[in-house]
């Protein structure tokens, strides 16, 4: 089956936490990823309530990589995460930047707004801001992020390993209908990123 696999929080976690773990390796990308030989029951974990971890693909990792590499992260940084929901790059780029910096973490999906505030309460910062807009709404803010990571809704192809049933969802139509979208939403964001900031745009 897929690799299970966690990002430890690092304003939470202690190393004998993964005694507790069924941890199997480190991820290679992220310093705060490790892979797990089974599923614990996350839903009985009080670490997990108290987030210490979020649980999250290897590949959603490497932003963790792409962030290190490309950006540098010690200033006071202005970050939108576009696409948050559920969280998990959000509460990877928290973790990453530093306290003076400031996250806006953005979910255009009305309904998928709670469980991104959820995720990010646990995970416990005080330096992210969570908003409902469209991308178009962010223009306002001219030159004004740092860094702005769009990880784009797609046409779901990422999701046939997972659910194979998701094949049935593809057409050339849905491809074309979720590229023009990627078009404009990145047209719509792009106004609001400062000259010399750092564009990081993946789809799933």
């Amino acid at each position: 089956g897929p690799a299970l696999s966690i990002r430890a929080n690092p304003s939470k976690f202690n190393s004998s936490f993964l005694n507790h773990l069924p941890v199997e390796r480190r991820v290679p990308w992220c310093e705060e990823g490790y892979y797990l030989s089974e599923r614990p029951s996350f839903t009985l974990d009080p670490l997990f309530h108290a987030g210490a971890y979020y649980v999250q693909e290897p590949s959603s990792m490497f932003l963790s990589h792409a962030l290190h590499s490309l950006c540098d992260l010690s200033g006071s940084l202005r970050v939108l995460d576009l696409c948050a929901s559920p969280g998990g790059k959000s509460t990877l780029i928290q973790s990453a930047i530093s306290s003076e910096s400031l996250l806006i973490s953005n979910e255009v999906i009305r309904s998928r707004v709670g469980v991104l505030c959820d995720n990010l309460t646990r995970w416990g910062a005080d330096n992210v801001v969570v908003t409902h807009n469209d991308a178009r709404d962010f223009a306002a803010l001219e030159d004004f992020f740092d860094i702005i990571v769009v990880d784009a809704p797609c046409s779901g192809s990422g999701l046939y390993r997972k659910e194979p049933e998701a094949i049935n969802e593809w057409s050339s139509q849905h491809v074309l209908h979720c590229a023009a979208r990627q078009k404009r939403i990145l047209a719509d964001v792009m106004p609001s990123l400062a000259p010399g900031g750092m564009l990081i745009y993946s789809t799933c």
